[in-house]
């Protein structure tokens, strides 16, 4: 319980400096946003502050500092540090900065800004990932808020067979259609504050459950408990790739730079970007412990059970039939409110790069009907394919921690161009470049080599990326 503790005062302490930190670095000021200079009543909307943190909690939060927590403790109780430091030092930074940049570009989505920033070649690349990331966001957070729906909440079978987990995923597909054509603040903005409720709720009783339920917590320096030694991987890459979102998150630059849209004032970019990024470490905390409870609980030699049997576990064994099921609600929100948005922001980046203006109706109906045509030949796979939505999470992680490389890379440069500190952000950047590069190299799903030889590549990719990042920045800062 001691280093779980230690990691939480480590996230608000620390997120609290650090974030005043960032702030300093980029220094908002009180120019106008483009919320009030180009409100067009559909994407540039001006809201309030608190409504801006909680629709931008709401996007980042997806099953991904649920899922990958559960699985990232089973690396033990270092997990309740590392996810603290990486959300303070690398998360958070690359959120906040995402979105300020964004403002003072004139709520450029990310596409945009890697463009201006790293040039037209890495832009090009830089399109590719994104699309097939946000096209597999729209089907995972479909997939699995449905399936948890269907096996928890209604307590039916989750497989194909079963009419009704169809039935769910139309429902979500349909809102995501819906949030996706509507002005933001006709949809989104109306129904968030509830599902945020239902979210903190979640939460707050998750986390009060733990001390109540006195659910054993092993910490760094205790003795291991039986199931810390069947995980055989290594720390490096493999924990930082499983917990993902929790940590950092490529997606998040996307959701940010939706935000920008609405942000009245960049001195609102803190509480923003940053500190709502501190609450979904704290999220991420909440289920790491849960689920060191759930396991040391488990008779010795038992199996595993999975992150979804885990949720189930947890919330109605903490707050009972009931309490249980709006904990499960407030799961299945996260990540339907990180899908819509994903497919909203895959809309208007997709529009950025085609010119292709989003005012007219016509226009909107159109480009979403291919958007998700697509997302359903995805989801339709990994629901009938045996192993396809393992296939389809490998690759979405991955593809996550690869997006965020870009940010950092896009951030540096500016931060460099224009004389500020950015160690802060090169650091977290050169970091995840080494994570991406080593795993992709070792794992399966792609180039199966040895891992002592993939840390080593890994290493002179790191390397390159560094240069050409600084190289670019020097570029950029000649440009007048």
């Amino acid at each position: 319980m001691t280093t779980f503790i230690i990691g939480l005062v480590i996230l608000f302490v620390g997120g609290a400096l650090y974030g005043a930190f960032c702030d300093k670095v980029f220094g908002p000021d009180d120019r106008p946003t483009p919320a009030i200079t180009m409100n067009d009543g559909i994407d540039f909307v001006p809201m309030n502050k608190w409504k801006n943190s909680l629709i931008e909690l709401l996007n980042i939060a997806g099953t991904g500092p649920i899922f990958g927590p559960i699985q990232g403790i089973l690396f033990g109780p270092v997990a309740f540090i590392i996810i603290p430091i990486g959300c303070v030092l690398s998360g958070a930074l690359h959120d906040y900065m995402s979105g300020m940049i964004s403002i003072r570009e004139k709520g450029a989505q990310m596409p945009a800004l890697i463009g201006k920033y790293l040039g037209n070649g890495t832009f090009q690349v830089y399109n590719i990932f994104i699309c097939l990331l946000m096209l597999l966001v729209g089907a995972v957070f479909i997939y699995t808020p449905g399936d948890i729906f269907v096996t928890s909440i209604l307590n039916q079978d989750g497989s194909a067979s079963n009419p009704t987990v169809w039935i769910v995923y139309a429902v979500i597909f349909i809102y995501y259609l819906v949030a996706t054509l509507f002005p933001i603040d006709k949809i989104i903005g109306r129904i968030y504050p509830i599902f945020g409720i239902i979210l903190l709720l979640s939460a707050v009783g998750i986390f009060g459950g733990i001390f109540v339920k006195g659910y054993p917590l092993t910490g760094i320096g205790d003795e291991p408990v039986w199931w810390m030694s069947l995980n055989k991987d290594p720390i490096l890459p493999i924990f930082f790739v499983t917990v993902a979102c929790g940590i950092t998150s490529g997606f998040h630059s996307t959701q940010a730079t939706l935000i920008a849209r609405s942000v009245t004032d960049e001195r609102e970019g803190k509480m923003t970007f940053y500190y709502m990024m501190i609450l979904e470490g704290f999220i991420a905390m909440i289920w790491a412990a849960a689920a060191m409870g759930t396991y040391t609980m488990l008779p010795e030699g038992s199996a595993i059970p999975g992150a979804t049997a885990v949720v189930g576990t947890v919330a109605k064994d903490m707050l009972g039939s009931i309490g249980g099921i709006i904990a499960l609600l407030g799961v299945v929100v996260l990540p339907i409110t990180s899908g819509d948005t994903a497919l909203r922001s895959l809309r208007l980046m997709v529009a950025e790069y085609l010119h292709y203006d989003q005012k007219e109706k016509s226009h909107r109906i159109i480009l979403s009907a291919v958007i998700f045509v697509f997302v359903a030949a995805i989801l339709i796979f990994a629901k009938l394919n045996a192993n396809g939505f393992n296939i389809l999470w490998r690759y979405f992680a991955w593809s996550n921690q690869t997006i965020a490389i870009f940010a950092f890379a896009m951030i540096t440069v500016y931060l460099y161009k224009n004389g500020r500190n950015f160690i802060c952000s090169i650091i977290p950047g050169a970091f995840y470049c080494f994570i991406i590069s080593s795993f992709i190299l070792n794992a399966k799903i792609g180039f199966n080599i040895p891992m002592n030889i993939a840390y080593i590549a890994g290493i002179v990719i790191t390397v390159i990326y560094v240069i050409l990042i600084l190289r670019t920045g020097k570029k950029q800062k000649s440009i007048k």
